[in-house]
């Protein structure tokens, strides 16, 4: 039904409102006849007044008027082509309001006609072909009630793919002296080096975001300015496919060979080519380079029942040892079995290096060992459990790498042997990770320590007891530097794993894990570092909360090209579960072109805490995070994927914390997850065999990962960019990124290598956990228009990388680990193994 009032002297209908510009018809019913003059409002706000003095001859001839000057026209204003709903309404001189037909229920009419702000403007263009080594021509835009404009948004594709996007903005005097209009509407293409050549290709432009094609588009030409020129691009083209065809026949050749290769899942096997090739690598050291000095080591042993044919087999293995000039101190911790005491005895007098130590009380395994330390005579001491194994040259292999290092406390890989004599779940090592060693005592053994360090460092604290080791190592940290801390990799114990074994029965116990909790928590307190240590799911692994003195400043940088629905989840994630204080994010829009965009971008420009940096750059992720640094002025900056959506609201506080922790943390990484709750990221490992691996891609959020890397904080050589803090003064230390040589590919690893190679440590930070659906803001480096890119990106990484440590051998990786399958779990062939004995 109509809502025009009876009793009104006007009549008329808004009879539609398409693409932004509203029609209808109204006129004056009493006599004499005049035009009628209407009230436009837009969101119940009058914003013009318009005369109905169009020609209608159709109203006219059904209504017998005596004037077709009844119809009305307008263009809805640009500044309400926003994206957004509005209502237009419109009124009669006495205010009441001209219907609009309900377009769902014939019959029925609406007081307003609600718009979302989106129109379709109308092109006038032409395409003037390759001219001059460019693709040239003018597009000029027009929206209802607006001028013609230039400086539309094109894209310019050959053989249907996309090669550029171009704003048509140069200046085109000829345009504007035929049209009357806009002179910069032109555009210029200078097309990429390898679309050059005798090869004819097809392109075609179009505008976006609507995908008109323009007048003379599409073409077909071949692109060769210069004889030589194309000749040359032909032939690199002709590289391009090789390499192509050559990568495919690779991985066909990798995927047919026969793969016995070594794994976890087979470490017996692995083992035993190893020690057999360990062994060979040390007789040839001996061979040649003999040691000069030969200092003596104290090999301590605590006892206290051990079943006699593990404490036999502990101490024939160091009696077996290559290496000649050591001492074995047994501590009898109260003499509780005759037959041990016996055996002892018996050993003294076979071997004048083995010396006994009887207790007459029981003392713990923190007395009994510091009962051995003050017996100690060795310019090195090396701590051995009573049911345990050494390898026959792990003393050799020690004292060589001490003379080699200069290093006061070394320590190596184990792994276990169990009952059947079978090796078994091996613990390799990273080289020295503090962080890591918060969480747990990774050192572990072997461990040899300068006999001199150890007595400043201090007995075994009993109030630790069931941490004991893990205290002493951590007190090792406060006496001396870092780097003098050396990570001997080389498996050289044995964990007896037998059913009374420590190996077996998990440190579960309550005791173990108090202590342990209060052991790193008095560390740092030492340290004067605020924190709140905790157990990990009521393990002897633990977390650390970081108590920040201070919340500095914290930019969160978002490339994003368009994908509206996921940027703004991410963004409105961020707004919703950020409880830090002091943070800016920072969109860099690099060039999006969706309607959408254009609303989101108006939208968020609005909110307090987020900028907008626009970009009208082709895609070079290192390019856009550069400029948009350049607009920072915080402390750190936080790199971060549009496709990554943070759940919990101290993530921002934990990562800073962590940061904060210490001076040399120049990055920090986040546990990031597949919407399935399998991990996408916890770590990268480097190496030239794979650049740049995820660790412990694809397995349950639920599982410890590697020895707990996945559940404990740690350092690492690398971590993705996609959620990753940098501090801004280590950022502008080491240049950025690079936006030269690696535009799209591994500018992440390249950045962390250059912080790891100014002497910074990073950290992959286990509390940090967010959700990153990483197909939706990537695609992949193998369709064809990407490979040749990816190649040359590769190469720069093995150019820039090949001669470094850092990349030869990741110290935050154990080098008997794969980086080109699967990391953590796939195994080096032993008999490529050679330093570092």
């Amino acid at each position: 039904m109509t809502t025009q009032s009876p009793a009104s002297r006007f009549s008329g209908y808004f009879d539609t409102c398409e693409n932004g510009v509203a029609r209808g018809w109204a006129f004056d019913l009493l006599p004499p006849h005049q035009t009628a003059r209407l009230h436009v409002l837009i969101d119940k706000q009058e914003i013009m007044q318009i005369e109905c003095n169009i020609p209608r001859p159709d109203v006219q001839a059904a209504l017998g008027l005596p004037t077709d000057l009844v119809g009305f026209e307008f263009a809805i204003p640009e500044n309400f082509i926003d994206g957004e709903e509005h209502a237009v309404s419109i009124r009669f001189a006495d205010r009441s309001i001209v219907p609009f037909s309900d377009p769902e229920n014939a019959g029925f009419y609406l007081p307003e006609y609600r718009f979302n702000g989106h129109v379709r403007p109308e092109y006038q263009s032409f395409v003037d072909g390759f001219k001059q080594g460019a693709i040239r021509g003018w597009v000029l835009e027009k929206r209802p009630g607006g001028p013609q404009r230039g400086g539309v948004l094109i894209s310019v594709s050959a053989n249907g793919v996309k090669v550029a996007q171009v704003r048509a903005d140069r200046y085109r005097g000829d345009v504007a002296a035929v049209l009357g209009c806009d002179p910069n509407c032109g555009f210029e293409v200078i097309l990429p080096q390898h679309l050059r050549g005798s090869s004819p290709r097809q392109f075609q432009v179009h505008v976006l975001p609507y995908g008109e094609e323009l007048n003379g588009s599409p073409f077909v030409t071949s692109v060769a300015d210069d004889a030589l020129e194309s000749r040359l691009v032909d032939i690199a083209d002709i590289v391009d496919r090789l390499h192509k065809e050559l990568t495919n026949l690779r991985s066909e050749i990798r995927n047919v060979i026969p793969k016995p290769g070594y794994n976890l899942g087979g470490y017996d096997r692995w083992a035993r080519h190893y020690y057999a090739n360990l062994r060979a690598r040390v007789a040839k050291a001996r061979d040649e380079a003999p040691m000069k000095h030969k200092p003596l080591i104290s090999v301590l042993c605590p006892t206290y029942k051990p079943l006699m044919s593990d404490f036999e087999a502990a101490v024939e293995s160091v009696m077996s040892q290559t290496y000649p000039n050591w001492e074995l101190i047994i501590v009898d911790d109260g003499g509780k079995s005759p037959e041990v005491a016996e055996r002892i005895k018996a050993y003294c007098a076979e071997d004048s290096r083995i010396r006994a130590v009887t207790l007459k009380k029981n003392q713990g395994i923190s007395g009994a060992t510091n009962a051995g330390m003050d017996a100690a005579q060795g310019e090195y001491t090396v701590f051995f459990d009573h049911d345990d194994l050494m390898v026959d040259v792990a003393l050799e292999v020690m004292i060589r790498a001490a003379q080699r290092t200069g290093a006061h406390l070394l320590y190596s890989d184990e792994d276990k042997i169990d009952q059947a004599g079978y090796f078994l779940e091996p613990n390799l090592k990273p080289d020295f990770n503090y962080r890591y060693l918060l969480g747990c005592n990774y050192v572990c053994h072997l461990t040899m320590v300068e006999t001199k360090l150890m007595r400043e460092i201090g007995h075994l604290r009993k109030e630790y007891d069931g941490a004991q080791d893990h205290d002493f190592i951590l007190r090792a940290t406060e006496a001396v530097p870092h780097n003098q801390i050396h990570h001997v990799p080389e498996v050289l114990y044995h964990w007896r794993k037998t059913p009374n074994s420590t190996a077996v029965s998990v440190g579960n116990k309550q005791y173990a894990i108090d202590a342990g909790v209060r052991c790193v928590a008095d560390h740092l307190k030492r340290l004067k570092v605020p924190a709140e240590v905790f157990s990990i799911r009521g393990l002897t692994l633990y977390g650390v909360n970081w108590k920040p003195r201070r919340l500095p400043k914290v930019s969160i940088i978002i490339p994003f090209k368009d994908q509206i629905d996921t940027t703004s989840r991410c963004v409105e994630a961020l707004l919703a579960n950020t409880d830090y204080k002091s943070f800016e994010i920072v969109l860099v829009n690099n060039w999006s072109i969706t309607e959408e965009a254009a609303t989101f971008i108006k939208k968020v420009r609005r909110l307090r805490n987020v900028r907008v940096v626009d970009v009208e750059e082709p895609f070079n992720y290192s390019r856009l995070n550069n400029i948009a640094v350049a607009t920072c002025t915080a402390d750190f900056y936080m790199f971060m994927n549009n496709d990554v959506f943070v759940e919990e609201k101290g993530w921002l506080t934990r990562i800073v914390g962590e940061a904060l922790s210490a001076p040399d943390v120049g990055a920090v990484g986040g546990k990031l997850l597949y919407p399935n709750d399998t991990i996408q990221h916890a770590g990268v490992a480097v190496g030239p065999a794979g650049i740049g691996a995820h660790v412990h891609r694809g397995e349950p959020v639920s599982e410890y990962g590697y020895i707990g890397r996945t559940m404990l904080s740690h350092e690492v050589t690398a971590v993705t960019a996609a959620a990753m803090l940098v501090r801004a003064s280590v950022f502008h230390e080491i240049g950025g990124f690079d936006e030269i040589d690696l535009q799209v590919a591994y500018n992440d690893v390249d950045l962390c290598l250059k912080i790891r190679a100014a002497g910074y440590r990073i950290v992959f930070c286990a509390e940090f956990v967010a959700y990153h659906h990483e197909s939706l803001s990537r695609g992949s480096d193998q369709t064809a228009e990407h490979e040749a890119r990816f190649f040359k990106e590769t190469q720069a990484m093995q150019n820039r990388w090949g001669e470094s440590p850092l990349y030869l051998r990741d110290p935050a990786y154990p080098r008997f680990f794969t980086v080109d399958r699967q990391p953590f779990f796939d195994l080096a062939d032993p008999s490529t193994l050679t330093d570092p004995v």
